[in-house]
C-alpha cells in the first residue's frame, strides 16, 4: 500500500527514527513520547482533569458487570476510561447509547488477563486494531480499546502504534468534543478544551483541521454531523474550517459509498439537515458523494423551507438536489443504497411533481394499487413524495388500508382474456375504473367490464 500522506505523529517519529539510527543521540522511549508531545503544536491542558462527576447520567452506567470489567484492570494494574461519545453525551446530560473503553493494556495483555480469568472473548476481530471484547458474567460484552497513534495514514486507514500516553490518543481523534475521557471514579480527562468547546455548541478538529481531514477524509462529513448534534445555529461554521474542508473535499472519492452514506443519513436525519446539505454543495463536495455536479439547490431550499418539519427519510431530502433519473441511478452506484432506498430516489424524482385530481389522494391510490413493487413499500414512498411537496393530505395516505382486489388472473382467464402482457394491461385497466369508483365495485360489477376496457385496448392497439 502507498502511503501519500502523513500525521503530525508521523512526522515527528520519523525525525525521531532517524536521530536514534544514526547513534547520534538515543532516546528512552519515555524521552521519545515527551518529544512528540512537544512537537504535536496542539494547545492543550497543563492537567486534564477538568472535574469529577457524580451526575445521575453517570451513576446509571455502572452495573455489575461493568463493576467486574473495571476491578479487573485495577487488579491487573492497567489503568481504563470510558472514551469518545459516551463521555460527550453524559456531560450534556444524555444517557449514553454505548460505551466505548481504552485502556493501556496491549491486545496481548488484555487476552492474557481474561483468559486467566476464564472470560469469553467474542469479535476477535477487533484485534488487529486493538480492540478487544469481553463477555463478562455471560451477560454484557464490552469493547476495550489500546491506546494508540497513528503512525501512517492514507486517508481511509491508519497503521498504529499502542502507546500509554492519554494525550497522544486523544490527538489522533477527530474532534475536540470526541477526544475526551472518563474515569470509572468521575474524573473528566480534556486535553484539547473538548469541554469548553461543548459548552459553547462548538465543533472543531483536534489541533489542526487539515492535518486530521487527512487522516481520514470521512471527518469532512462526521463534522457535519456533530454540528447538527452540537451547534445551536445551522450556519455558525467557522471560517477556517471550512476552507479545509473544501481545499480537502476530493479525498472523500477514496472513500467506500457504504461509509459515506452511513454518515450522509445521519446528517440528513439531524438538525439543520436541509441548511447542512447547502453547505456541503457549496463547499464543493456534491461530486464526490454521489450528487451530480450541478445539484439542484434552489429546489433542496424550497423543500426544507417548506417541509422540513415533517421527518423526512433521509432519502426524500437528497433527492432534492437530483435533476432526473440519471441522477439517482448515479447516487444509487456510488452509495450502494438498499433497494427501498434506491426506489425511493427513482420514485421522489418521477413523482414529486403535484398530481392535479378532484379527489387528491386518487392519483397516489392508483399508483399503490398499479404498483409492481409491495403495495406496502409503494405506499411509504407515496407518502414520502406528498410530504415532499408539502401537501396536507400526506397523514391521510397514512391512514388509507389498502384494500384487497376482488379480481384475480384466473377470474379474467374465465372471462376470456389471454394470459401474458395484455392481462396485466386488462388488470391495471380495471384497478383505474376500480379505484375510480372508490374501491366499492363487486366482482361482477368489475366482470362487466372487462369486454369495454379489452375493445378499447385493442383499438388503441391499431392506431398504432
Amino acid at each position: 500500500m502507498m502511503f501519500h500522506k502523513f500525521s503530525v505523529v508521523y512526522r515527528c517519529s520519523h525525525i525521531l527514527k532517524r536521530y536514534y539510527t544514526t547513534d547520534l543521540i538515543k532516546f528512552t522511549r519515555e524521552d521519545r513520547l515527551n518529544i512528540l508531545r512537544k512537537m504535536a503544536l496542539t494547545k492543550s491542558r497543563e492537567n486534564p482533569v477538568i472535574m469529577t462527576l457524580d451526575t445521575p447520567e453517570f451513576k446509571s452506567i455502572f452495573n455489575e458487570e461493568l463493576r467486574s470489567l473495571v476491578s479487573l484492570f485495577k487488579e491487573y494494574g492497567y489503568e481504563i476510561r470510558i472514551a469518545g461519545g459516551a463521555v460527550r453525551d453524559i456531560l450534556m446530560g444524555k444517557q449514553p447509547k454505548d460505551l466505548d473503553f481504552a485502556t493501556t493494556a496491549t491486545p496481548t495483555e488484555m487476552k492474557e488477563m481474561f483468559t486467566t480469568e476464564n472470560i469469553r472473548l467474542i469479535n476477535l476481530n477487533g484485534e488487529k486494531h486493538g480492540t478487544i471484547t469481553p463477555r463478562i458474567n455471560d451477560k454484557e460484552n464490552f469493547e476495550v480499546t489500546t491506546l494508540r497513534i497513528d503512525v501512517v495514514t492514507d486517508g481511509r486507514h491508519a497503521e498504529v502504534q499502542f502507546t500509554t500516553d492519554w494525550m497522544l490518543d486523544a490527538l489522533r481523534r477527530d474532534l475536540t468534543i470526541n477526544s475526551m475521557f472518563l474515569g470509572l471514579d468521575g474524573c473528566v480527562y480534556d486535553y484539547f478544551f473538548g469541554y469548553d468547546d461543548l459548552k459553547k455548541h462548538r465543533v472543531a478538529f483536534v489541533g489542526n483541521a487539515v492535518t486530521r481531514i487527512q487522516e481520514d477524509y470521512l471527518r469532512i462529513l462526521r463534522y457535519f454531523r456533530f454540528y447538527g448534534r452540537i451547534a445551536l445555529e445551522p450556519n455558525k461554521h467557522e471560517e477556517g474550517t471550512l476552507k479545509a474542508i473544501c481545499d480537502n473535499g476530493a479525498g472523500l472519492s477514496n472513500i467506500s459509498g457504504e461509509r459515506i452514506w452511513m454518515e450522509l443519513k445521519k446528517i440528513l436525519e439531524g438538525n439543520f439537515a436541509g441548511d447542512l446539505m447547502v453547505t456541503i454543495v457549496e463547499n464543493d463536495l456534491a461530486q464526490y458523494i454521489g450528487l451530480p455536479n450541478n445539484p439542484n439547490k434552489a429546489e433542496l431550499k424550497k423543500v426544507w423551507t417548506q417541509s422540513g418539519h415533517l421527518n423526512l427519510n433521509a432519502i426524500t431530502l437528497l433527492s432534492s438536489l437530483l435533476n432526473n433519473t440519471d441522477d439517482a441511478i448515479t447516487l444509487n452506484a456510488r452509495l450502494k443504497l438498499s433497494a427501498f432506498d434506491r426506489d425511493l430516489a427513482l420514485f421522489i424524482v418521477n413523482h414529486r411533481e403535484p398530481k392535479l385530481h378532484s379527489k387528491p389522494l386518487m392519483p397516489y391510490q392508483q399508483l399503490i394499487l398499479k404498483s409492481k413493487s409491495k403495495p406496502s413499500d409503494t405506499k411509504n414512498m407515496c407518502i414520502e413524495v406528498l410530504k415532499y411537496i408539502n401537501s396536507p393530505y400526506w397523514e391521510d395516505l397514512v391512514k388509507w388500508e389498502i384494500p384487497k382486489f376482488p379480481v384475480s388472473g384466473n377470474v379474467l382467464k374465465e372471462n376470456g382474456v389471454e394470459s401474458g402482457r395484455f392481462m396485466g394491461v386488462v388488470m391495471n385497466e380495471l384497478k383505474i375504473f376500480w379505484a375510480n369508483n372508490d374501491f366499492n365495485l363487486s366482482v361482477e360489477e368489475l366482470v362487466k367490464e372487462i369486454p369495454r376496457i379489452s375493445n378499447e385496448l385493442a383499438e388503441k392497439k391499431k392506431k398504432k
